[in-house]
């Protein structure tokens, strides 16, 4: 980092962005190919990893299957301060490796976590869209397995 003096060292703070974040931007590449995709995420802190969903097929299954690094970054807007030409912000940088998971009850663990990192009544929610095993096959879960977390702030 440039600026060592907006470095965020502390691992509680970097922590508390990530229980804190609801969603996050995630660059991938193949062959030379950039593609950038936002999405909701469930951080699970006892396997320092991030889970998503999304669907079975589409460009994010197909460059993860290509590439598993990834990188992300989620930002915590405490909003630009007027006449200042300056912003007030923390962020984090996440790198690592993307994985499809395919484990039924990993399957299930990656929505329980998603579901109570973003839901006021994740039980009732899971209740309503999870009635079934065919339902936890028709949508997959990826992990994100974070290899080294940078945090910065502004402001």
């Amino acid at each position: 980092m440039r600026r060592k003096e907006k470095e965020i060292k502390n691992d509680s703070n970097l922590t508390k962005i990530l229980k804190s974040g609801k969603y996050t931007t995630i660059s991938m590449c193949r062959d030379n190919e950039p593609y950038l995709v936002t999405l909701s995420y469930g951080y699970d802190s006892l396997k320092n990893s991030l889970y998503f969903h999304c669907a079975n097929e589409g460009l994010k299954i197909d460059f993860i299957k290509e590439n598993s690094k990834v990188c992300a970054t989620i930002i915590e807007d405490n909003g630009y301060k007027m006449n200042e030409c300056n912003h007030s912000y923390r962020s984090v940088i996440l790198r690592g490796k993307m994985k499809i998971v395919t484990d039924i009850s990993e399957k299930e663990h990656g929505f329980d976590v998603l579901l109570h990192h973003l839901e006021e009544n994740p039980e009732n929610l899971k209740k309503k869209l999870f009635k079934t095993y065919e339902q936890y096959e028709r949508t997959s879960i990826l992990r994100m397995d974070l290899e080294s977390i940078q945090g910065k702030e502004g402001g």
